[in-house]
């Protein structure tokens, strides 16, 4: 852990990252250092986040066999139905997976303090933080990346509502139990109930999905196209781009005859399990062309670009081979349905968040710079980057805006009910089994602060998504200067709150 002793009235920090040596260093050139760290740690889960979303559309895309009987001929049709709902995908994989760096850095920081009846830092602010970053600047980036005059809309109003009513809700909770309910502290019943309302957001979610009855908003939804990716977009234009969002790629079940009979197939599109198949391919080959890949620096495409350009994607490549080369011993996706890659994906992402806890440490015990600044701003961006990519992927290729907006929120339900609640879980049970005490929180005021800055600033948020449904007609796109106009709109909200919170906690205001 770091440790400060004072020199001359000047605190000095005695800690290390790797060397001993290092507190030999002069307190700028340690800092920027540590920082040039955290960075090349955010590449790396960029990195990773490559391989975890391609093993989680393994994942979602896989399919059940359905034996059904033609009423009219008798003949047996063979009926292939996707296992997951798409709107439980996007609430549990997909929000979960894009989140999970700020959940394993808030777990791992609950962690370490096992044993202190106060609450760690890092985890909470880094949370908020990270979801004032998925709802400004992320929203921001979506609105203005569809092609000019293009226009995207959410296609499921009711779905959208709940998930927008589950993550205001969240930050609610979060004040009450801090300010309201028990002030200052956390109880092992407050943490616990914080973990089981993600539980409730699932089902209430599924049920409008499903439009049960009482339990669903009597609202009509769009027409959901067949390919809900456009055809013509595909993985060979650009294999560095992940084709994330195809788990979404035919919402009604695919169907083919039974070899023998005389039907017709009833419905059929390409996503077809004969045409998924993978069994021509050999497992251990795809596995050693990934070690291939990671140490290649060009590719075909590239060797046509100018000299400068050249040089600094090969550059680029070359900063990235180390991270490749370790996540290339990450199984291919192609096994037991896409599980064992998105578990070691998932452990991967733990390792590198825990390595950016210790440099952040460094950080501030270097710097003196609060922890929750560091949370709320270097953190909550880099963290949030997997956010970032799949929500403009999702504006750019997909035909309605539900996944790239449904993301953002219930990442920000995510990043409460899980990325908190859960190392809340640990810590106030450790306490209350060992101590017969709840968790207590440190710097209560601050964060209950920016949570009424957050909860503030992100009403204009939403009253601007519904201004530009009323009158453009969609969420997403439209005229470029309107396009830009909320995208500075939202980033200064986003401003408006890392300033104000960084003030706060700091004492300052």
């Amino acid at each position: 852990m770091p440790g400060n002793f004072s020199i001359m009235g000047q605190e000095f920090c005695e800690s290390y990252f790797i060397f001993q040596g290092e507190t030999g260093l002069g307190v700028g050139f340690r800092t920027f250092l540590y920082f040039l760290g955290l960075a090349y740690c955010f590449v790396g889960l960029s990195a990773i986040t490559a391989r975890f979303f391609r093993s989680m559309e393994s994942v979602v895309s896989h399919t059940r066999k359905v034996v059904k009987i033609n009423p009219d001929t008798g003949g047996e049709i063979i009926m292939f139905e996707k296992v997951w709902n798409f709107t439980v995908a996007d609430i549990s994989l997909l929000a979960f997976g894009t989140s999970f760096p700020q959940i394993s850095l808030a777990t791992i920081d609950a962690i370490r303090n096992l044993g202190n009846l106060y609450a760690g830092g890092l985890g909470p602010g880094t949370l908020v933080g990270s979801a004032a970053f998925d709802l400004f600047p992320i929203h921001a980036v979506c609105v203005v990346v569809p092609r000019a005059g293009e226009l995207k809309k959410i296609a499921d109003v009711g779905v959208w509502l709940v998930e927008l009513f589950w993550s205001f809700w969240a930050y609610i909770w979060l004040y009450i139990i801090l300010e309201v309910w028990t002030p200052n502290v956390i109880t092992i019943w407050e943490a616990l109930l914080t973990v089981l309302q993600y539980g409730l957001l699932l089902m209430h979610a599924y049920a409008q999905d499903k439009r049960w009855p009482y339990f669903s908003l009597p609202l009509p939804r769009s027409e959901r196209p067949v390919d809900w990716v456009p055809a013509e977009v595909g993985e060979d234009e650009n294999r560095n781009v992940v084709d994330i969002f195809s788990i979404h790629s035919g919402s009604g079940p695919v169907y083919e005859n039974v070899p023998g009979t005389d039907e017709t197939p009833e419905y059929s599109n390409k996503d077809s399990p004969e045409k998924m198949s993978l069994e021509d391919y050999h497992v251990f080959a795809i596995w050693r062309q990934q070690f291939v890949d990671a140490v290649k620096l060009e590719s075909t495409e590239s060797r046509t670009l100018n000299l400068y350009l050249r040089l600094a994607r090969i550059s680029w490549q070359l900063l990235l081979v180390p991270w490749r080369l370790l996540f290339a011993f990450v199984p291919p996706y192609h096994i037991a349905h896409g599980w064992i890659a998105f578990i070691c994906s998932l452990v991967f992402i733990s390792g590198i968040a825990y390595i950016v806890t210790q440099l952040t440490d460094l950080i501030s015990c270097v710097t003196g710079i609060n922890p929750y600044v560091i949370a709320f701003t270097a953190l909550a961006s880099g963290t949030s980057w997997p956010d970032l990519v799949a929500s403009k992927i999702a504006a750019e290729r997909q035909i309605t805006a539900d996944s790239a907006i449904a993301n953002i929120t219930c990442s920000n339900s995510v990043n409460i009910y899980v990325g908190i609640g859960v190392p809340w879980l640990i810590d106030t049970a450790y306490n209350f089994f060992v101590y017969k005490e709840p968790l207590r929180i440190e710097n209560a005021a601050g964060l209950s602060f920016s949570l009424l800055v957050f909860f503030s600033t992100s009403v204009g948020c939403i009253a601007v998504l519904v201004i530009r449904r009323l009158t453009l007609g969609a969420e997403l796109g439209g005229p470029r200067l309107w396009a830009w106009i909320t995208f500075v709109f939202f980033m200064l909200l986003w401003l408006i709150f890392v300033v104000l919170s960084s003030l706060k906690v700091s004492g300052i205001i």
